[in-house]
């Protein structure tokens, strides 16, 4: 484990890295308000509004916590050529996060999701999106844009944030592993079920036990070391994948990693989760690869990775909504748990 000192110079380091991050990109959009009828119209309640909040979401938010970490994020994604479109930008700036990755098209919307609140309980969510893949021309421009902004910047780690809303193809999947290999950038990814086989030669595979379950089409329960190395150990080898983090809700963290580089010597690791007051495990997962993906680009050892995420994880958990890392509290974490 780490010293206070080497913890401290860990959290120093994120502020000198960058950070590309390849994904879905969507507006949450939130309606807050009381309840205290239920509709004559139908058996729903009525929320009375009293506050609307926008917040970039999806791989939006996985660069918000990249940035709250210290780091520079770099998105890129494609959203629609529509009013909504504006309303990302508008809170890219807010928030003095670059938008020189997005590609607008007419061919697609931008994604929204709603959550209506009422008494501090969400009563509804209302999606609105298009998630079918995006088309050849789609694919390329973003392929190009992505290459073009690995060429222009120096990238420390790349990340995948897969929402399942099309802008992650096999094809763009394929050319930028095989560039961002060829320029030795690791790279971490977030999977959903649709491409869960699609991520070969990466360095970080992180889904959580739901994505676990349904990439392997396995009905695998127990959680315990041995049982979720053997799950996992024949994808990770035929993938040739270096780590493998499962998120584990209240169980933790658990992490498969190649030893020495030996992409045929394998070690384990299952970390508990910490006491919290859980209130709302929105983004936990972004906050997750984020935190891995920085100390992967540092090289760390992948227990202390594992341990940092899983510290991140939690703590982002004790608020509503989906919320950035707190950098200072975390660092305050790190050092009185992993120390």
């Amino acid at each position: 484990m780490l010293d206070k000192e080497k913890i401290t110079g860990v959290f120093d380091a994120f502020n000198k890295l960058k950070v590309l991050i390849i994904g879905d990109v969507m507006i949450d959009s939130y309606l807050w308000g009381k309840v205290e009828r239920i509709s004559p119209e139908a058996p729903v309640p009525i929320v009375a509004v009293n506050k609307r909040e926008n917040r970039p979401g999806g791989a939006a938010n996985v660069a918000i916590n990249v940035q709250a970490l210290g780091a520079e994020a770099i998105l890129c994604s494609v959203i629609g050529d529509d009013g909504k479109s504006h309303e990302f930008f508008d809170l890219l700036k807010q928030l003095n996060l670059s938008s020189e990755g997005i590609i607008k098209s007419e061919e697609r919307i931008t994604t929204v999701k709603f959550r209506i609140i009422g008494n501090n309980s969400q009563m509804l969510r209302v999606d609105e999106e298009i998630s079918h893949d995006l088309n050849k021309k789609e694919t390329e421009s973003l392929t190009n844009k992505i290459i073009e902004t690995i060429e222009k910047k120096k990238i420390d780690v790349i990340i995948f944030e897969d929402y399942n809303k099309g802008v992650i193809t096999e094809d763009l999947i394929k050319e930028v592993i095989a560039f961002a290999n060829k320029k030795n950038i690791p790279i971490a990814v977030d999977p959903k079920k649709k491409n869960f086989n699609a991520f070969k030669n990466v360095a970080l595979f992180k889904p959580n036990m739901k994505e676990l379950r349904e990439g392997l089409k396995s009905d695998l329960s127990n959680i315990n070391k041995e049982e979720l190395s053997s799950a996992i150990k024949d994808f990770q080898q035929k993938q040739n994948i270096q780590n493998i983090l499962i998120t584990l809700s209240e169980a933790g963290i658990f992490i498969r990693h190649q030893k020495n580089d030996k992409p045929d010597e394998y070690d384990c690791h299952l970390i508990p989760a910490h006491i919290r007051n859980i209130a709302d495990v929105s983004g936990a997962g972004d906050t997750v690869i984020s935190v891995a993906s920085l100390c992967l680009a540092l090289q760390l050892e992948p227990e202390i990775l594992a341990s940092v995420a899983n510290l991140a994880g939690g703590l982002v958990c004790e608020h509503r909504g989906a919320v950035p890392i707190n950098k200072d509290l975390l660092l305050r974490e790190a050092i009185k748990l992993i120390s």
